[in-house]
């Protein structure tokens, strides 16, 4: 069976996770993949965070990620080996790429297109500015978003930045083959759209100030034998879980529809609450939880994930012949499975092809005449079609007036303005660019017309929970009678089988449920959830498929049905702590802000009120470097940079930053080449010198929201062609342009509620 992207051979260069991940994805679609790996091998060769190390082999991350791939060993790298390949992945900043060989105009005359990756991108100011994952979450503003008032912001544990990086790779990789393109990706604009909610626009658009850091409430309780997760998105969740848990009362406050108002709250409902949840066993409020159709999970790690019943059914974790146990690719497709684990390549196993391939010629963005019928709603479906439109892709986002989109009504009330679901952020953050269309899916009409849209269609996308759309009676085997040749991609939660396939869940569900909020948080307090990064995560995975499989059609002529279930996508930004507890022993658990790859790295608090430091120290440089900024003090006199003396050097470096200021403290460090940031609040992303520089902000105006500043693609150009879309404001030119509707058709439709621009019920 031909491979989504069989015969399509990719270059692989640099150590980061994600370049690896990225090409971990493009290998696993079928794409040949050839890693460039200097003689002394991969770093992730010999990545061990539990500190336990086999005396022999790579690590078992490392397995994970380069299985079935190839091995070139070389200290140099030229262009006609670029030239060789189909695609580049060059996870290298310009001055690193130089010492491999490969300057910038080597890039540019390359006839392959290249997708670098690097921390800040290759133009702007700050290009080759020391930074890591820590740092990194707190210039997006990320960090500063979440933890308790009176203790330190906390940073999200693992690497979940460098999997959302190396997402995105893998889409723009496709995308850079369909176009014959390059594109220059930053890591910090990845993480700026993804692990932060578009606070800009939010202080834009609800004229409200900065909350400061918080967590949900409720979000992680103890229960009677350990903890469980909850995650509301919708007043009506809010008002069923009070009824669950015994305080109807809480209901009835108007405050508590929204977070901000149960955060303000929060003391009161953890009093409330905590004597129901500590009297009952985790499975019995989740099985309670799923008959209100409330999202809740109990709190997997690395230990418990790989024997719960919905994984074992779905074989969600697959022996890896490496020698441990690690989730599967996060996909099934109808025509095309992903391709089996295998081991990872000795060093230089490949000798180098230097034979040119032959490159497509194509002008314009990669999406270009492609037409895509958007059904999803929420976060992660929206991201997923939002990355698509923003490539050159026909977006029709279809609604209707009795559901509309429900992040409409998630982001709080204007009660300033008419049409007060217009001006929800997040809904903007993701969906410029598209155009809406009402249809009322349980009518004759409305689904006779939705399926004349999916004839001139290319792909459909929706995110429903599995019944909806065969409810609808449009399963996959409906829409291909519309048109043989459509690509259907599903993002349900849990997947379109198992125990769990009908649980209601959100992007904080798998969070917790996967791990991600097992490793985040105090080291004394509850497991935290990142807060919904991986909604854009699934998005950028989904989307990466639809182009794979947009370019298996090309070549076969074929569509097919594509499961993209968030939870699988998670469970693989989690990998590592069921392989190292599968091969090791250990169960990483949450270290506050210390991590577990550095011995030295916090947040540490500076002079002023909430003023607070992100800094990683790496190596041995670093520690050397480090001494010299702080003067040279007697203390550092004979002390090497080790896990035995961290907490010496965390507890010194700790009160040098308490009598400075923040900025000037950063500025210090970093001119030294030390990895430092501020802990920024999100809405302060805004004025990031990189961002601004790099174009990152794209302004359009709005119909009623005025001129916004939306998030373009983590890749330079322009791509925000227009603002997100009214509900219903393209009935007219969708319904009467493209499917020959009359004026007096759409008078009658509107009539029958079929169309409308108007939520019924306000």
């Amino acid at each position: 069976m031909t491979a989504l992207l069989s015969g399509i051979r990719v270059l692989e260069i640099g150590d980061r996770i994600a370049t690896a991940y990225c090409g971990k994805l493009l290998r696993d679609a079928g794409a040949e993949v050839v890693m460039v790996e200097p003689p002394t091998g991969h770093r992730l060769r010999r990545y061990r965070p539990t500190g336990v190390t086999a005396s022999d082999g790579d690590s078992p991350f490392f397995s994970f990620l380069a299985g079935g791939k190839h091995s070139i060993a070389a200290h140099t790298v030229t262009a006609a080996l670029l030239d060789s390949a189909d695609i580049v992945i060059l996870g290298a900043t310009p001055e690193q790429a130089a010492e491999i060989g490969l300057t910038a105009n080597e890039i540019a005359c390359c006839t392959t297109p290249v997708v670098t990756v690097s921390n800040f991108g290759w133009s702007g100011p700050w290009t080759e500015l020391p930074a890591t994952e820590f740092t990194m979450q707190a210039w997006c503003g990320s960090t500063g978003s979440r933890g308790e008032p009176d203790r330190p912001p906390i940073a999200v544990g693992g690497d979940l930045g460098e999997f959302i990086a190396g997402s995105y790779a893998a889409f723009f990789a496709v995308a850079a083959h369909r176009s014959g393109g390059s594109f220059d990706m930053s890591v910090l604009e990845a993480m700026t759209t993804s692990m932060q909610v578009f606070s800009w626009l939010r202080k834009e658009l609800m004229l409200l100030e900065v909350v400061g850091r918080s967590t949900e409430v409720p979000s992680v309780e103890r229960a009677k034998d350990g903890y469980v997760g909850i995650s509301m998105a919708t007043g009506q969740q809010w008002q069923d879980f009070c009824a669950m848990v015994d305080c109807p009362d809480l209901a009835d406050v108007p405050e508590l529809r929204f977070q901000v108002g149960r955060w303000e709250q929060r003391d009161l409902i953890r009093a409330r609450i905590g004597d129901w949840f500590a009297t009952h066993t985790v499975a019995e409020i989740v099985d309670l939880a799923e008959l209100f159709r409330i999202p809740m999970a109990a709190i997997g790690n690395g230990e418990t994930l790989s024997g719960m019943d919905h994984f074992v059914a779905r074989k969600s974790f697959v022996d890896h012949p490496a020698g441990f146990r690690a989730p599967g690719p996060p996909w099934r497709m109808s025509r095309t499975p992903p391709l089996p684990p295998a081991l990872p390549p000795a060093v230089g196993d490949t000798v180098a092809d230097w034979t040119p391939r032959e490159k497509p010629d194509r002008a314009g963005l990669p999406l270009d005449g492609v037409r895509i019928v958007d059904l999803t709603a929420f976060w992660a479906g929206p991201a997923a079609t939002h990355l698509l439109a923003m490539l050159g892709a026909d977006v029709v986002k279809v609604e209707s007036v009795q559901r509309p989109d429900g992040m409409r009504f998630a982001g709080g009330f204007r009660a300033d303005v008419e049409r007060w679901w217009e001006y929800s952020w997040v809904f903007h953050g993701v969906n410029s660019g598209k155009r809406s269309v009402t249809l009322d899916l349980e009518s004759d009409y409305g689904r006779a017309l939705f399926g004349r849209m999916v004839a001139q269609a290319d792909v459909v996308i929706e995110n429903f929970t599995p019944r909806v759309m065969e409810n609808f009676g449009l399963g996959y085997e409906a829409l291909r009678g519309f048109n043989e040749q459509i690509i259907e991609v599903r993002m349900p939660g849990f997947g379109l089988d198992g125990p769990w396939r009908d649980r209601v869940g959100f992007a904080m569900t798998m969070e917790q449920l996967a791990g991600l909020a097992w490793i985040t948080g105090y080291p004394d307090g509850l497991p935290t959830a990142p807060r919904g990064a991986c909604d854009p995560l699934a998005g950028v995975h989904a989307a990466f498929l639809t182009l794979a499989a947009l370019e298996y059609r090309r070549r076969t002529g074929h569509g097919q049905l594509i499961e993209v279930p968030m939870i699988d996508v998670v469970l693989n930004a989690s990998a590592l702590q069921v392989i190292e507890r599968d091969a090791a022993g250990v169960l990483l658990t949450r270290r506050g802000n210390r991590g577990h790859e550095f011995a030295v790295q916090n947040v540490y608090a500076c002079t002023g009120t909430d003023q607070w430091a992100a800094v990683s120290i790496r190596h041995d440089a670093d520690w050397a470097a480090l001494t010299v900024v702080l003067g040279q003090p007697d203390w550092a006199d004979g002390v090497s940079y080790t896990a035995d003396t961290a907490d010496l050097i965390d507890g010194h470096l700790a009160e040098w930053l308490a009598t400075r200021p923040r900025d000037g403290a950063v500025a210090a460090l970093l001119a030294a080449g030390i990895p430092a940031a501020p802990v920024l609040q999100p809405p302060d992303v805004i004025d990031n010198p990189s961002l601004k520089a790099r174009g990152f902000f794209q302004t359009v105006s709005h119909p009623l929201c005025g001129q916004l500043p939306y998030p373009r693609p983590p890749v330079t150009g322009h791509f925000v062609s227009a603002a997100a879309p009214l509900l219903g404001q393209h009935n007219a030119d969708i319904l009467a342009d493209a499917l020959g509707l009359t004026d007096q058709d759409l008078g009658h439709l509107e009539d029958e509620d079929v169309i409308g621009s108007w939520p019924l019920g306000l």
